[in-house]
């Protein structure tokens, strides 16, 4: 059935006489249902055409040559009353269906562009399908985006009030304030074509993403006059081509008086001679993710690459030995690497180790099963005896969130190799066992003050525990507040660590080795290996 009705016949012949495609008729005419729209373009035009046949053997309609541009807005309606003004312009539509035009090009929609002509029938979703399945992604699923051209929108708007003027100045029913949108329509149509051609559902919520972006450079000065009349809406912004944005000139046509409008942009839209052209054809996949604990069994090796000035002081990395072989895995274009504190490179991490996470950015494979994932972490772990990776697994997003909260109240428990100038017994060390929870001050060491800024951070020394060695050595095994800095409260820092192991004793002390025990954070959830 279709879907117009008699009170439509008026604007679909206004319409289609000046250049608007079918599918656009229907928008304007605020057809919201989807089974017209998916109709083949050709069946759509033959069946407006017999929609609009009178009794008559032709239904002469003229098109009015575009308005000066200080037109008042009464002549405007009066120009489109009398359509036939001056004789010029004029398209026939027959009874048969042929449509004969002297200067008006119907070929392109003079509101899409194209866009709900040809760039919405099977071949060009076959072209798109194409490009989607040569990209080697992973998907059982799909979000399917597009990018207009920014002019579409003007053209729509001065359409549309050439529609109410012109059903004003008749004193007909236009029925409604809205149209469909032209995302909309172009939804309903190519994703049922995309869904069937991929053979997977397109889910708002998936992953990956199709994206087309499209561009009419004959239209593109549309837009301009928008700048003069609203400056303020058209900022230069960083990334961004032209100020010409959708954004932009929807917040202008927001703000822009009707009668302005009307004076500037020619009434109905000209119809181009070319169709939108594809800029570009994108597919892309959201990031996931990866967590495990690591191990660090080297006094040699920084937690991420270690570059100073340019150079870089050390081979490789605790980052670079697990996400090397992520990115491969994964096929990922890039990772970002976080974890639940760091060690510095001569400080071992040892126990259950501590917890991290890789965001492997834009990744072709993302399905792995639990054997394939435990095949993995083996693999990172032959690699190399300096590192150990454990409980590796996919984790989403939001569950990265456990490994930061808390962080200043979870604890951590070191070992430390303490040498001391003077001479000591065990009984000068034994005090230390007996302090609970002292609380620290610590101004921001001088090792780090490149990378974090000037301050005092209060800090909690839980318990400490100590093992004679010799007459110069001890060992002292400390569960602190995460984030203390062990070696300063040691050696004091030249006093901008209080109390400190040194003040304490009454001695000059120094750290000659330190070893991470256990991170107490319970994440990610411990796997049986």
């Amino acid at each position: 059935m279709f879907p117009l009705t008699e009170e439509n016949k008026h604007v679909a012949q206004l319409l289609l006489s000046t250049g608007t495609c079918p599918r656009c008729i229907f928008r304007f005419c605020g057809v919201d249902f989807h089974a017209p729209y998916k109709l083949p373009y050709k069946e759509l035009l033959n069946e407006l055409r017999k929609f609009l046949e009178t009794e008559k053997d032709e239904l002469i309609l003229e098109v009015m040559n575009p308005p000066p541009k200080k037109i008042r807005l009464q002549e405007l309606a009066d120009s489109i009353d009398n359509l036939s003004q001056n004789g010029e312009g004029r398209i026939s539509v027959t009874q048969d269906g042929s449509i004969a035009s002297k200067n008006s090009n119907l070929n392109v929609c003079n509101v899409c562009l194209g866009i709900l002509q040809e760039f919405c029938e099977k071949d060009f979703v076959k072209k798109v399908c194409q490009k989607v399945e040569a990209s080697g992604f992973e998907f059982t699923s799909l979000v399917f985006s597009v990018s207009f051209p920014p002019q579409l929108s003007v053209r729509e708007v001065r359409s549309f009030a050439c529609i109410k003027l012109y059903v004003k100045k008749q004193s007909l029913s236009l029925g409604r304030d809205d149209i469909v949108q032209l995302k909309e329509a172009y939804k309903w149509i190519t994703h049922p074509l995309f869904s069937e051609e991929l053979g997977v559902p397109i889910d708002g919520k998936s992953l990956f993403e199709v994206s087309v972006v499209f561009a009419h450079p004959e239209t593109v000065e549309d837009c301009h006059f928008l700048a003069a009349i609203c400056p303020d809406c058209f900022k230069p912004a960083k990334n961004k081509q032209s100020v010409f944005t959708r954004m932009a000139v929807m917040k202008a046509l927001n703000k822009i008086k009707e009668e302005d409008f009307l004076k500037q942009f020619p009434c109905p839209p000209n119809s181009p001679k070319a169709v939108c052209t594809v800029l570009e054809i994108e597919c892309a996949h959201g990031a996931v993710f990866v967590a495990g604990r690591y191990n660090k069994y080297s006094r040699n090796l920084p937690q991420t690459p270690w570059i100073i000035d340019g150079e870089r002081k050390l081979e490789s990395s605790v980052e670079e030995l697990i996400s090397d072989h992520l990115l491969a895995v994964f096929k990922a274009e890039s990772f970002n690497f976080s974890s639940s504190g760091r060690e510095d490179v001569d400080v071992r991490t040892l126990g259950n180790g501590r917890p991290f996470a890789i965001e492997l950015v834009n990744p072709h494979r993302v399905h792995f099963t639990s054997q394939e994932i435990k095949e993995l972490q083996q693999k990172i772990n032959n690699s190399s005896n300096k590192i150990q990776v454990r409980d590796l697994q996919l984790v989403t997003r939001e569950a990265i969130g456990h490994m930061k909260e808390g962080e200043e109240e979870k604890t951590k428990t070191y070992s430390a190799l303490i040498w001391t100038d003077k001479v000591i017994q065990k009984k000068d060390t034994e005090f230390l066992n007996d302090i609970k929870d002292l609380k620290i001050d610590q101004k921001t060491p001088l090792r780090v003050l490149h990378r974090r800024p000037l301050a005092v951070r209060a800090r909690v020394i839980h318990s400490m525990e100590t093992q004679y060695v010799d007459e110069h050595h001890f060992r002292l095994r400390l569960k602190t507040q995460a984030g203390t800095y062990i070696k300063e409260f040691v050696h004091g820092d030249f006093g901008r660590t209080k109390p400190n192991i040194g003040s304490l004793m009454n001695v000059t002390a120094d750290i000659l080795e330190l070893d991470v025990e256990s991170v107490d954070v319970d994440w990610p959830p411990a796997l049986d290996d």
